[in-house]
This record gives C-alpha cells, structure tokens and sequence, in this order.
C-alpha cells in the first residue's frame, strides 16, 4: 500500500462522511471511535473495520499517534431543535447535559495528551450562541490552552448539497498557521439534480400515512403549539432535516 501523506483518527465517526473526506486528501486513519451499533455496522461495512465504542471509556494511550483529529462530537445538547426540545421536556441542555454535552471535554482530554498537529471539530451553528456564547468561549478557552491557535467559521452545504445545512468548523493547529477558510459558493445544487425518477413505492409515504401528518400538525396548530411539515419540490433546496418526527417517536412502529 502507498505510503499515505498524514495520519488522522475519526472521533464520533458515525457512518464514516468525515473519513471519505480525509482520506481523499491523501490520509490514513488510524484509528475509530463511534457509539451507536447501527451506525458501527455501517462504518464497518464502507471500510472493512469496526471502531471502537464509548470514548468517555477509551484511555489516550489506547489512541495512537496521528497527525489530525477529527471530531464531529453530538450537537444534540446545542442545536436549536434539540435545546428546545430538551427545554420541553424540562432536561438539561448544554454542558449540562451529562450524557452528550461533556463529550466535548473527552476530546479535548485526548487533543491534550496525544497533541496532534491538528484537529478539525464540527458541530451546529448553535454552538456559537448557546448559553448567551458561554458555552462557545469555554470551548475556545480549553482549546486554545491546549496549545492551539484556533480558526473557525460557519459553512452552509447548499453551496455543494441541495439542503440548507448550517454547521461550524473549528480549526486548531499547534503551530502558527496562516490558515484561511476557503471560500464557500452561495448556490449549488438543487433537488431535481439528485432525485431519482423510478422510486420504489415503499419509500413514499402510504395515504394512511400522508393524512395522519395532516391532522396532526391541524391538531397542534389548532393549540397554537406551531406544529407543522415542509414540502420541497424539485426546483428547491431541502432545509435541515429533523429526526425523529417531534412528537412521533414511534411513527415506524405505528406504520410499519
């Protein structure tokens, strides 16, 4: 095998879109980790490995050396969609969070002990905002007093997706970089341009289906609780999809 141009290890690997980027770029992983089984099925499927499981349960001497860490740690306990979600049901959001929102802190307590030359973090555009920037600052505080200068920048994918997609990207390299993010185009694709024109019917909602939605968002409007549903066409760009249905969390379990 040709020797590769750097080595990177894939945190919160999910289905593994952030090694396919990586290793396009001439990068070898080295090392895996995701918690969701379904999810290490699949990356295990695309690259013949499984990753490991919990980190908060992975030591830093368990890792090996590698050049980048990549890192797309959960956005749940920062989204707007999650906060608010989390707000309803009167749970914390946030660093508060025990279960997602310190996960931030176990990759930072590996960028501390492993000392990459690089990391590249991802996660939603709420980050910035949450708990009044709070939240944010302590994130660039820790990572800047790992050593790191730090860049980061707000990129919407419908510039190469057709779907208004808002994340953030947090750059940090231990050495001083003249980095600059490269320019994002303001328009891309549409949805006719990835659609397909012969579809199999099991993936388009059933009429049972399609009218339960309908009188349900009727429901919740009638309650004033702003519940509704987005139709795209093929001219349009998809906003962020929202999983699972609020309030219909056992909608397969109903319709399947």
């Amino acid at each position: 095998m040709a020797k590769k141009e750097f080595t990177f290890i894939d945190l919160f690997a999910g289905i593994g879109g952030m090694r396919l980027a990586f290793e396009s770029a001439g990068g070898q992983c080295v090392f895996s980790s995701e918690y969701d089984p379904f999810a290490q099925l699949t990356y295990e499927t695309n690259f013949g490995e499984k990753p490991g499981g919990d980190i908060t349960k992975i030591r830093e001497d368990e890792i090996p050396d590698h050049d980048i860490l990549v890192a797309g740690f959960p956005c749940q306990p920062f989204s707007i969609a999650g906060v608010s979600k989390k707000i309803s049901l009167n749970r914390p959001h946030g660093f508060r969070d025990k279960t997602q929102g310190t996960l931030f802190f176990d990759v930072a307590r590996i960028i501390h002990a492993r000392k990459p030359r690089a990391f590249l973090l991802e996660n939603v555009k709420n980050l910035v905002s949450h708990d009044k920037g709070r939240t944010f600052q302590t994130i660039l505080d820790v990572l800047e007093e790992a050593g790191y200068s730090i860049h980061w920048k707000v990129v919407d994918a419908r510039g190469y997706v057709p779907q208004h997609r808002e994340r953030i990207y947090i750059v940090g390299f231990l050495k001083n970089v003249d980095f600059q993010f490269p320019a994002q185009p303001s328009e891309g694709p549409l949805l006719g341009s990835i659609l397909d024109n012969d579809v199999d019917p099991k993936y388009t909602l059933s009429e049972k289906l399609w009218n339960y939605l309908q009188a349900y968002a009727e429901k919740h409007r009638a309650l004033g609780n702003g519940f509704g549903f987005g139709l795209f066409g093929k001219n349009d760009v998809a906003r962020t999809l929202l999983f699972p249905f609020a309030g219909v969390s056992n909608l397969n379990e109903t319709y399947a």
